[in-house]
């Protein structure tokens, strides 16, 4: 008995503080609980640290900055509701913030939830104990599924892994869509049912908007003096955790059905079509992937949604985003500077204007900048073609689609355009480059029509750069493209131009990147 008086009472006068990331607004955030349990939630204090130097790294979405640091700050609210002690911290670093916590406040311990990027991780893990003079504890990472289950834990740093077997083992392993070891309706993938475009007639569900309270108006005012891109102005997502569900309930009710035949469709007539519009609360813990994934499979056992729909999306949350960031611990830290097509050429000027003759590019820019958001077509098969096309560094395009989108952080831009998008990484994260001339674009999208230029022909004062730009990096890397079995096809169609048509494509080409970027 005295043992267990003398235990309480130091326990009793224990101080633990939490620190909490801005992507990390989880319900059940384990360092919080992890501290709760351990001191009881009146010894505990929760730090969040909205840092200046982080937010001026790159000139950010304002969309975004407003909706990280207002979901922040509704978050801390929510916290305080719920009775614990929180300081919101606004420094010039993270380590500056925390080090005034720990002077005001003076903990014995710090718990935090490690980071989904690799900087902030090793940040965490390896010099945060030591500039704080305190013990740290980092728990890993619980926003992502493979840290329940990892189908290869063990890589092997060469080999290419697909995408598909990796989702299908998760699949197996989550016991979703699936019968015993086989997936419900006897295929994994729908892929080909789910290439239409959006016909003329079919007008696609308007956004869910949420209408700024005080809290979001002040980050508003705050982040309209800040450099960025866009405007702060129809600010219209949700900022706390019962917006976020409200949205996901938008989706399930007005756009699953619909989602899986026009995944891939691009259009001038509307901003998502039918995708979710889910990953920027995902990205930042206001919604967890696996109560998504079973809400989806629930609507189709009860026929409120079609299959290829459901299988679409899930694979988008269980094969996709779970591979990307697999892929993306894999490859680090030297991800971010693989090069493979040794691109050198600098963003185009009208990137961060939209200010560009080719329809299919200007719509797609102009609404990045207006809303932070392009759907993934449009991002692999317009903006990242477009960049691998035209020879432009990696680098610099992963920090373009860093900046400006409302969803992006590093552990799913990186490996989504250094490794998909641009096919940098030597083929680690996707067997093929994603190219495609103007006849894809058409196909696809409604642009074309508008459009100066002539998306069927190759080269020529009205043709369309996407074409001669394709057929010039296939002369360009043609060798190495023949070596590639997926690209053979493509490669072979050179047979059909012959030597006049390959030296007029070459000097097109050549002419339209010498003025890509003015000096």
């Amino acid at each position: 008995m005295l043992w267990n008086m003398t235990y309480a009472s130091i326990i009793g006068v224990m101080k633990h503080s939490v620190w909490i990331l801005g992507d990390q607004l989880l319900a059940d955030h384990p360092a919080l609980a992890a501290a709760t349990e351990s001191v009881g939630q009146a010894n505990v204090r929760v730090l969040l640290v909205q840092s200046q130097a982080r937010t001026g790294r790159l000139p950010y979405q304002r969309k975004k900055l407003v909706l990280l640091f207002s979901a922040m700050r509704h978050y801390a609210q929510e916290l305080a509701e719920k009775g614990y002690e929180v300081d919101y911290q606004t420094a010039p670093t993270f380590l500056a913030g925390l080090k005034a916590h720990v002077a005001q406040h003076q903990p014995d311990r710090l718990w935090t939830m490690a980071a989904s990027e690799y900087n902030g991780r090793f940040f965490q893990t390896n010099q945060l104990a030591d500039q704080l003079g305190l013990p740290v504890e980092v728990l890993p990472n619980t926003q992502f599924l493979i840290g329940r289950y990892n189908p290869i834990p063990q890589p092997d740093p060469e080999r290419q892994y697909v995408m598909e077997y990796f989702y299908r083992d998760m699949r197996r392993h989550f016991d979703v869509l699936t019968v015993g070891d086989e997936p419900v309706g006897g295929q994994w993938n729908y892929d080909k049912e789910n290439r239409r475009p959006l016909p003329a007639d079919n007008n696609p569900p308007a956004d869910p908007h949420f209408e700024p309270d005080e809290i979001t108006q002040s980050v508003m005012a705050e982040v309209a003096q800040l450099e960025g891109i866009g405007t702060v102005d129809g600010f219209g997502y949700a900022v706390t955790r019962a917006q976020a569900n409200a949205a996901w309930g938008n989706f399930m009710a007005h756009r699953l059905t619909d989602f899986g035949p026009y995944e891939d469709a691009m259009s001038r007539r509307s901003h998502a079509l039918y995708h979710s519009l889910l990953s920027p609360y995902l990205n930042i813990g206001l919604l967890q992937p696996m109560p998504l994934i079973r809400a989806a499979e629930r609507a189709y056992h009860e026929g409120r949604a079609p299959l290829n729909s459901v299988e679409g999306f899930v694979r988008q949350l269980l094969g996709w985003r779970e591979f990307m960031y697999w892929q993306y611990w894999r490859q680090m830290p030297g991800m971010t500077a693989k090069n493979e097509w040794g691109a050198k050429r600098p963003i185009p000027h009208f990137f961060w204007t939209g200010e560009t003759e080719m329809a299919c590019l200007h719509h797609a820019l102009t609404r990045a900048h207006a809303t932070g958001y392009n759907h993934h077509i449009e991002r692999l098969m317009l903006l990242s073609n477009f960049c691998l096309l035209s020879g432009i560094d990696p680098a610099l395009v992963n920090d373009w689609f860093l900046a400006t989108y409302i969803d992006a952080y590093e552990w799913v831009m990186a490996p989504n355009v250094i490794g998909m998008g641009l096919n940098a990484d030597s083929g680690l994260t996707a067997t093929k480059p994603y190219i495609a001339s103007a006849n894809y674009i058409n196909k696809m999208g409604d642009h074309c029509a508008g459009c100066t230029f002539n998306h069927k022909q190759r080269h020529g004062d009205d043709a369309c750069p996407f074409n001669y730009l394709y057929w010039h990096f296939l002369l360009t890397h043609e060798e190495k493209l023949r070596a590639n079995p997926r690209l053979g096809r493509n490669v072979l169609g050179l047979r059909y131009l012959d030597e006049a048509e390959r030296t007029a494509v070459a000097q097109q080409a050549a002419a339209f990147l010498s003025d890509l970027t003015p000096e």
